[in-house]
């Protein structure tokens, strides 16, 4: 079975965002690096949020 990224990230997010701890819990769950996940998104147009490290 494989995995659409894209629709994982839009069932995430809520009003086009997604907070950064989202997104890492995506990365782990679909065993991806973080920044795969980004980029993702943001080739979608879903924007990062609350991010605690500044990444996003």
């Amino acid at each position: 079975m494989e995995i659409d990224l894209n629709e994982e990230i839009m069932m995430a997010a809520r009003d086009g965002k997604l907070s950064c701890s989202k997104a890492f819990e995506l990365a782990e769950k679909l065993r991806l690096p973080v920044w795969k996940v980004g980029k993702a998104a943001e080739g979608i147009k879903i924007k990062i949020v609350s991010c605690q490290l500044g990444c996003f």
